[in-house]
């Protein structure tokens, strides 16, 4: 996501031109549009889940393959649809998902294990992506760009040190190599699907509350600005700490607090 963000405000290519499309989507109109990073995080994430879970659960191969273009695919077009993309755009983004994922899958074992037992974990995990997002490329305008890298840097800092923590501490799950099958769909499994998807987001949403407040006060006074100057909040002294707190929090609570949560309802 990185490099995607980067990209954009490298190459500078605007977003289709309104007329002729219609642009339902206006929040991000202000971004460049080469590549899709949309795209590119729906096809990351699609084909990984797939590579990852084929040794570790029982279930067609083809099948998970079609789950994953029709999910990246589906995404891809609503990009298009909503004016935001050209075609260009996002079979780009959808390319250099798919070559980073190609190039860096015969690491994954190595970096997972890294990730869960070196000491370094969490200061790298903080050190790194603080020194990517201080030193993202500059524009001459404000653009989201920035915000939108620190909240996905944040969000996956918090989550990889959860996971380091759950190893260390908490959740020590079992290395063993074991394959699953997948549960049937009954009543009862949807009913506990619901019950952990209202308890995990009624929980980050939460966290994202009082790290929001706790970090935006706190940098305000700081800096000797006010809260509600909206100027001053785009600023990188202030932007960039402000989303990492915010967003490392909500990836620290789903990985350590809402699995602990579910224990404790019997959900787990």
């Amino acid at each position: 996501m990185y490099i995607g963000q980067v990209m954009k405000d490298l190459l500078k290519w605007p977003r289709p031109h309104s007329p002729p499309v219609i642009k339902l989507e206006k929040k991000t109109s202000a971004e460049y549009g080469m590549p899709s990073t949309h795209a590119m995080a729906a096809t990351a994430i699609s084909f990984t889940f797939v590579a990852v879970t084929a040794n570790q659960y029982k279930y067609p191969l083809e099948l998970g393959l079609l789950g994953a273009f029709l999910f990246s695919g589906l995404v891809c077009l609503s990009r298009i649809y909503t004016g935001m993309h050209t075609v260009l755009d996002v079979i780009v983004g959808s390319l250099i998902s798919l070559f980073l994922t190609a190039i860096a899958c015969p690491t994954w074992d190595i970096v997972d294990c890294l990730m869960l037992t070196s000491p370094f974990c969490p200061a790298f995990c903080i050190i790194v992506p603080l020194f990517l997002c201080y030193n993202y490329p500059k524009l001459d305008y404000y653009s989201p760009t920035r915000a939108d890298t620190t909240t996905i840097l944040g969000a996956a800092a918090g989550s990889i040190i959860g996971f380091w923590v759950n190893n260390h501490y908490v959740l020590n799950a079992s290395s063993e190599d074991v394959t699953y099958s997948v549960s049937s769909i009954t009543s009862e499994v949807i009913l506990v699907v619901l019950a952990k998807f209202l308890v995990g987001i009624g929980a980050l949403m939460i966290t994202r509350q009082i790290a929001k407040t706790i970090a935006r006060k706190s940098l305000c006074s700081w800096h000797k600005v006010s809260n509600s100057d909206v100027v001053a909040m785009q600023q990188i002294k202030i932007e960039v700490p402000y989303k990492f707190i915010t967003y490392s929090s909500v990836g620290l609570s789903a990985t350590v607090f809402v699995p602990l949560l579910y224990i404790f309802f019997g959900l787990d």
